[in-house]
């Protein structure tokens, strides 16, 4: 093996892990955006819940009145 040959493969495996790191950081995104979404809904749910709360707190109090 001469030097161009070594130099040639370094470049082939500088190139492969310069695509695997980008496919990772894509996975890592994908992961991300999708468990934004997730906690969007919980957060809307938690809110329905305090809404629902409220009204039956307000609700007591005028029991109490």
């Amino acid at each position: 093996m001469g030097n161009t040959d070594i130099e040639d493969a370094l470049c082939r495996l500088d190139r492969l892990t310069q695509e695997e790191a980008r496919m990772a950081a894509a996975q890592g995104l994908k992961a991300t955006h999708g468990v934004g979404d997730k906690v969007e809904v919980v957060d809307n749910r938690v809110r329905d819940v305090d809404e629902k709360l409220h009204v039956v707190i307000d609700g007591a109090q005028i029991g109490f009145k």
